[in-house]
């Protein structure tokens, strides 16, 4: 089975506004595709937004994008079928009452019945359920290695409860789950939300590795590491602070997340 394949991403003076004037504005990017792109500002600067708008889940409004090879946002959906979002509040939340067995399940059984292309999903139920079951503990299998979650390590193996998870260890499930997949282009928000420096230096190290595979990677965060293509958020005159709400509102709207 093919493995990720990561998408090209350029931005020349791209923004988005918003009720409140502009969430973000003026953004430069060029990253080739198996880049690391950290969108680096403070909290409220817009830069859940920018994760938005690149994956193709929030709608720009001004200056030109494109991520692997499809133009923003006139080609919204095409990006949003090739990207793929993890700890993203509002968005990809972890459900605290399931296990971490059934989470991968049901993200497998999604991805069967609605990632794939039309001709797979047309050719899928005619496939013997043995095969669809192996793709799909293949997919589930690939996604955890490259996730760096080893469900053996866990109290109750796949049985452990979300609840129950380390910080750490639900940030890698959340990315498992979008690994599940096989995005282009991975979105990671807030990677340095209640993290200690040694955990933030092991998940930019996970990035780092799932972007050296071939898959783009573009995380929020409020300082990036060394070797990153920088984004920067950081509030200007044109810009006004976003919150919570409104990029909660955002999501709402679009329908798309």
């Amino acid at each position: 089975m093919d493995g990720p394949r990561g998408l090209g991403v350029t931005a020349r003076d791209f923004g988005l506004e918003g009720p409140r004037g502009w969430a973000f504005r003026g953004v430069g990017v060029d990253a080739q595709p198996g880049s690391l792109i950290a969108v680096e500002g403070p909290s409220g600067s817009g830069r859940t937004c920018l994760l938005l708008a690149l994956t193709g889940r929030m709608r720009s409004t001004g200056g030109t994008a494109t991520v692997g090879g499809a133009t923003l946002p006139r080609q919204m959906a095409a990006v949003r079928r090739a990207s793929a979002l993890a700890h993203v509040p509002g968005a990809t939340d972890l459900d605290p009452a399931l296990t971490v067995g059934e989470h991968l399940l049901e993200r497998a059984l999604l991805q069967r019945r609605f990632g794939g292309s039309l001709k797979d999903s047309l050719r899928g139920p005619l496939r013997p359920r043995a095969g669809r079951a192996a793709e799909g503990k293949l997919r589930i299998d690939s996604a955890l290695a490259a996730a760096g979650l080893d469900r053996e390590a866990l109290p109750k193996g796949s049985r452990t409860a979300v609840r129950d998870l380390e910080r750490l260890e639900a940030l890698r499930l959340s990315v498992a789950l979008a690994l599940v997949g096989r995005p282009g282009l991975l979105g990671v928000d807030d990677i340095d939300l209640k993290l200690s420096d040694a955990e933030r230096a092991e998940i930019w190290a996970l990035l780092k590795s799932i972007a050296q595979s071939g898959t783009t990677v573009v995380a929020v965060c409020s300082e990036a590491p060394e070797g990153a293509v920088l984004v920067s958020t950081r509030p200007t005159d044109h810009t006004s602070e976003t919150d919570d709400k409104e990029t909660a509102d955002a999501l709402a709207e679009t329908g798309r997340s």
